[in-house]
């Protein structure tokens, strides 16, 4: 009998419609609500994406997942899960967000000594004692949702009894059908499937998604091309990033104009050929090829949220760097027009950084462009792969684009008919291992409240080392300190913008949610902890409130 082997995932809610993600163990008809649809195949994996429309507005609609006419979801004696469309005009939006997640064993697991207590298990164990209307309205997961180079024994295991794990890449998946126990893991604990099957929840990927590093530099991609196991890596990658993450960001009407999806979903056969040629397509937008546009718009009520892959769409060649190719930075662009009270974008990596660390990977990128010789280069770009000096600051073009977007978004510069600015622009990132709020400031004045709002890790780890330096370069002192010693080398550029932090940092596993009422917004931090209590609280501010003078 057909079985559920994944899901069912609620991805995309809107004020009628739904998405339903599942995988399955047999092609079958997965049927929700009133709308049946067949699965598709991919190297011997069965999946479907059930579009739900004509639902009615600001309406609770429990589910059932039926695979050929038997009931697969949820299991006999527990309650259904349900689809909770957006009401018309609602004032209102509470997102709850994060990264980096290791997977845990199962929902029993005590907290490790390693990891601690899994953010997103102890979320959805709250979630399980309150009723739906204290639910976030939405769940976005900034990247890092599988890790395919930090595997767990059981997956060390079972990678190494179909490879040499003594050859390279030593301890980490190399193909499709190994990144598809790493979503099973990840996606498979009672209390996580469960949130997934009421949350919708939107997502991106970030390095570990990949590799420790995915397109860093000119320099990585040209070693990893070298690599006699990296083709196979990045096209399993991708091709189940596609699936797995990416077909759940679209609405019914995307994936209706969607013209891969439409030839995967209509092969009489295996599509796996059909996904392996766009994967190893979509690799190559960093050489300066046409690629993929990862990146989506989703409007919630009052708020806008643009994500945006600030990964596989760098371009990466012998003279140039940016973080997004012209193409879809113009279509980024053209997604912040418009009325909304809220921006919210969705990056992995963060804008703002502590400011030390971003003057070193301003310093950094301008040393390996050649500023100071080859000798200087060959070392610099050791320094930036060996210490990640690759977010947003080690960009300094796209840095100074984006830095330009969101401050013209701030004025009002991209509004609708309204002509009213946005009380707040945020930009939503993890990838560090620890949060904090940052404010921006910019040479002319904005209207709108600027911030980065960075909250890392759902569950993972910061050695304290690593702690140490990260509080060390948030303080003045260090600001100082390192222009002065960096100057010595090369002049480190200005940029166009300031910023104060106004919470953190804080470590440990964490979660926050954004809640929006109109055009007031507040953000809470949680941490969880090892004690009776799930959570404790570690920020909480209110953003749409004037800059100090």
């Amino acid at each position: 009998m057909v079985q559920l082997v994944l899901g069912p995932l609620l991805r995309h809610v809107g004020t009628t419609d739904a998405t339903i993600w599942v995988e399955t163990s047999e092609p079958c008809t997965v049927r929700v609500l009133d709308r049946a649809e067949r699965t598709w195949t991919v190297a011997g994996h069965h999946y479907a994406v059930v579009p739900v429309e004509d639902l009615e507005p600001g309406t609770i609609s429990p589910y059932r997942v039926v695979l050929d006419g038997e009931v697969a979801w949820p299991a006999a004696g527990e309650d259904p899960p349900l689809i909770r469309t957006r009401a018309t005009g609602t004032s209102e939006f509470v997102l709850a967000f994060g990264s980096c997640r290791v997977a845990s064993t199962s929902d029993d697991e005590e907290p490790t000594e390693i990891f601690g207590t899994d953010a997103l298990l102890a979320y959805g164990r709250r979630m399980r004692s309150r009723p739906p209307g204290d639910w976030p309205d939405a769940l976005l997961l900034l990247g890092d949702q599988v890790y395919a180079d930090e595997l767990s024994p059981e997956m060390k295991r079972r990678v190494g009894e179909r490879h040499d794990l003594s050859e390279p890449p030593g301890a980490q998946v190399r193909n499709f059908e190994e990144y598809t126990w790493l979503y099973a893991r990840s996606w498979s604990e009672r209390t996580v499937r469960w949130l997934l099957s009421n949350v919708p929840t939107s997502m991106i990927f970030d390095d570990h998604d990949v590799h420790d590093d995915w397109n860093t530099s000119y320099s990585w991609r040209a070693e990893m091309e070298a690599s006699p196991w990296w083709e196979e890596r990045i096209v399993g990658a991708l091709m189940s990033y596609w699936i797995y993450q990416h077909l759940g960001n679209l609405s019914p009407g995307d994936l209706a104009g969607d013209r891969l999806y439409q030839q995967v979903r209509n092969s009489t056969g295996d599509a796996e050929p059909i996904l392996r040629a766009f994967a190893s397509g979509a690799d190559e937008e960093a050489d300066g090829a046409p690629g993929a546009r990862w990146s989506y718009r989703r409007d919630f009520g009052p708020a806008r949220m643009l994500v945006i892959d600030s990964r596989c769409g760098r371009l990466l060649t012998s003279d140039r760097r940016e973080m997004v190719t012209d193409p879809e930075f113009d279509w980024i662009e053209e997604q912040t027009v418009g009325d909304y009270d809220h921006l919210l974008i969705g990056t992995s990596l963060p804008w703002l950084l502590p400011r030390a660390m971003h003057d070193i990977e301003v310093w950094d990128e301008k040393l390996t462009s050649g500023a100071r010789g080859r000798r200087w280069a060959l070392w610099s770009e050791k320094l930036r792969r060996a210490a990640d000096l690759e977010h947003w600051s080690a960009f300094g073009v796209s840095f100074e684009r984006f830095t330009r977007l969101l401050a013209e978004v701030g004025r009002g510069g991209r509004t609708g008919p309204s002509g009213r600015a946005p009380a707040t622009v945020c930009v939503l990132s993890g990838d560090v291992h620890h949060a904090y709020v940052a404010r921006a400031r910019f040479d002319a004045p904005v209207r709108a409240a600027v911030y980065q709002l960075t909250c890392s890790p759902l569950h993972n780890r910061v050695p304290a080392a690593i702690r140490v330096a990260f509080r060390v370069a948030w303080s003045r002192t260090a600001e100082r300190w390192a222009r002065a010693v960096l100057g010595v080398v090369t002049a480190v550029p200005p940029v166009s913008v300031s910023w104060r932090r106004v919470a953190g940092p804080t470590f440990g596993n964490q979660i926050a949610t954004l809640r929006i009422l109109g055009r007031a917004a507040d953000l809470v931090i949680e941490r969880t902890t090892h004690a009776g209590s799930l959570f404790e609280i570690v920020a909480e501010l209110s953003l749409s409130v004037p800059d100090e003078p």
